[in-house]
């Protein structure tokens, strides 16, 4: 009996720590796309640098900010 929950307990344990993971990863290529547009169009419209960057900026900032609660939900997840 102790033995099952043993096991039942790392197996989430480890699914927590792959959702963090994984949302990191995504976060780092969502951002990645992000940089890629915001450096297409300044190269395609340089008279509109500063309100592109701002919005890349922002769309970061908010992509940053999801992924902050999908890693804590899982590190939540080894924890729980």
């Amino acid at each position: 009996m102790l033995l099952d929950t043993i096991l039942l307990d790392a197996s989430s344990a480890g699914l927590g720590a792959i959702g963090a993971g994984i949302a990191a990863l995504g976060a780092g290529v969502g951002i990645g796309q992000i940089g890629k547009g915001a450096v297409e169009a300044i190269a395609r419209q340089p008279e509109a640098a500063g309100d592109i960057r701002a919005n890349m900026i922002l769309t970061a900032a908010f992509v940053e900010g999801v992924a902050l609660f999908a890693v804590i939900a899982g590190l939540l997840a080894i924890v729980l």
